[in-house]
């Protein structure tokens, strides 16, 4: 695989602070998603248990965005270390393609897939 160029380098840091912006955007407006649902509040036509589901959905969405958060935060030191772009498992590089694609990623494709069992 090749490493990185400087212009690939620096589009990617241009990705990983947009994806930043992104995500704490979508963190703070998810904040009320997640709140309570109290048994006597109005939904309208929603039943308690589809707004208790719901609830559900949007804590879990929460979770994903603040590991992707973490992650992107983290590719971001790496990048000011120099250590950018490189598997946290097995330490190959990790392709352009797959960093273009999810730039916060810590794992090549071949240690993410076996970590998922499909490898």
């Amino acid at each position: 695989m090749e490493e990185l160029t400087e212009a690939q380098i620096q589009e990617l840091a241009g990705d990983l602070r947009g994806l930043l912006t992104s995500l704490k955007s979508l963190l703070e407006s998810s904040k009320d998603s997640t709140q309570a649902v109290e048994p006597d509040r109005a939904i309208g036509r929603l039943t308690r248990m589809d707004a208790i589901q719901q609830q559900s959905m949007a804590k879990a969405n929460r979770a994903t965005y603040q590991l992707r958060l973490q992650q992107a935060q983290q590719a971001l030191r790496n990048l000011e270390a120099d250590d950018y772009g490189y598997c946290r498992r097995c330490d190959e590089e990790i392709g352009y393609r797959r960093l273009k694609a999810k730039p916060e990623t810590p794992f090549c494709v071949n240690c993410q897939s076996a970590s998922e069992g499909r490898g």
